[in-house]
């Protein structure tokens, strides 16, 4: 528990020293702002379509900066030292999505929902919607670490993890976007959806793990 805490703490630190919350949230409050001009003044359109604009901005946020997950201690030799140190790597690398998550995903809910009045959603349920995000990134923030873990060996493997990672992350949007829509006055139910958005992420945090730190002992021989 001690090892597991330190790697937390140095995560955590690491990310904040570069800026990961601040740069997460200026990116997507850049994404959501720029929506009304590429749509128009149409205050009914953007209030409908606000839900999906969240997400879709949440959603480009939480992968900014995955691709660093690993690189870095790839560069500096780190990585070898997790590989071969007391923690199984599976552990690592869920430390470190949790200390990710919570730097970038965590502080763009808290303001999801100053920027979903922004988008002229009605206040009422912009919790509901915030709901969804904090149910629905963790499977983001997981799935972004297998493609983070694949691409570890590449200089510049951004682009490359985008295209790997992208189409896996349709089944999170689906639900999510359904899920806000309906909490935000949609005619389909909210509770199906938002349930299946915590299936997809409780199973992404079982099998993440597992399945990108095969790929980083894979890279590494």
């Amino acid at each position: 528990m001690t090892a597991a805490l330190a790697l937390f703490l140095r995560e955590w630190r690491i990310a904040r020293r570069i800026g990961g919350a601040s740069v997460g949230a200026v990116f997507f409050l850049i994404l959501v702002a720029i929506m009304p001009f590429a749509l128009g003044p149409d205050l009914n359109l953007l209030a409908r379509l606000g839900p999906a604009i969240l997400w879709i901005a949440a959603l480009l946020a939480t992968l900014l900066g995955l691709d660093r997950l690993f690189q870095a201690d790839q560069d500096d030799g780190s990585l070898d030292v997790m590989m071969n140190g007391s923690l199984p790597l599976e552990l690592v690398v869920l430390i470190k999505c949790a200390a990710h998550w919570t730097t970038s995903a965590l502080p763009l809910i808290v303001v999801s929902p100053l920027f979903g009045l922004m988008l002229a959603m009605a206040p009422a349920p912009l919790a509901l919607v915030a709901a969804t995000l904090l149910a629905g990134t963790p499977a983001l923030t997981m799935i972004g670490a297998i493609g983070a873990a694949i691409t570890v060996s590449l200089r510049r493997g951004g682009l490359l993890m985008a295209v790997l990672v992208l189409p896996l992350t349709i089944p999170v949007l689906i639900f999510g976007v359904a899920a806000a829509s309906a909490a935000s006055g949609g005619a389909a139910p909210f509770l199906t959806p938002f349930l299946m958005l915590c299936a997809l992420s409780l199973f992404a945090i079982a099998a993440a793990p597992f399945a990108a730190a095969a790929a980083l002992r894979h890279v590494r021989e």
